[in-house]
C-alpha cells in the first residue's frame, strides 16, 4: 500500500493518514493523481512516453483505471525524475522491468550509475551550500557588528 508522507514545519517526515486501499477495479486518473502527487497530465505523459511497465486498465468507456501496482510504479518514476534521471533512463528501466526476469544485472547497473550521478550532484550541492553558509555568516557578523554597509557591492565604474 502507498504511504503518503507529510512534512512538518521542522522538515521532519510525519506519516499521514493512510489512504484507503486501491479497489480491485482501480481508481480514476484524478484519484491516481491525488495519491501519487503528480498531475493527471503527467500520468498521461508517463503512459505516452513508455514509462509504465504495463498497460493501464480502461473502463468500457475508455477511461483509465489505475491499480495499486500502477500507483507504486508511478511513485518510483517520480522519484527517479526528482533525482535527475532522464526520461530515456526511466524508459529503459521500465522496459527492463516489463521484460521480466533475466535482466536484473542490467537493472542493477542502471540503478548504480544513477546513484553515482545523484551522489555527484549531492556533493556539488553540498559545496554550493558551504558558500551560501559562508555568505550568511558574513552578513550575520556584519549586521551584528553594525558595519553591514561596508560589505562589498559591485557597482559600474563611472
Amino acid at each position: 500500500m502507498l504511504e503518503i508522507k507529510q512534512h512538518s514545519a521542522s522538515g521532519a517526515s510525519e506519516p499521514k493518514a493512510r489512504p484507503a486501499a486501491v479497489p480491485a477495479e482501480g481508481v480514476t486518473i484524478a484519484e491516481a493523481a491525488r495519491r501519487t502527487g503528480v498531475s493527471a497530465h503527467t500520468l498521461r505523459y508517463y503512459e505516452r512516453a513508455g514509462l509504465v511497465i504495463s498497460p493501464v486498465d480502461r473502463t468500457s468507456g475508455g477511461r483509465r483505471r489505475y491499480r495499486e501496482i500502477d500507483l507504486k510504479w508511478i511513485v518510483i518514476c517520480t522519484k527517479l525524475r526528482a533525482t535527475g534521471m532522464p526520461i530515456r533512463g526511466i524508459r529503459r528501466y521500465a522496459e527492463l522491468v516489463a521484460a521480466g526476469p533475466g535482466n536484473e544485472a542490467e537493472r542493477l547497473a542502471l540503478m548504480e550509475a544513477h546513484r553515482a550521478d545523484v551522489l555527484a550532484k549531492l556533493a556539488e550541492t553540498q559545496e554550493n551550500l558551504k558558500m551560501i553558509d559562508h555568505k550568511i555568516d558574513i552578513y550575520r557578523g556584519s549586521l551584528a557588528a553594525g558595519d553591514a554597509g561596508r560589505l562589498w557591492a559591485p557597482v559600474e565604474p563611472r
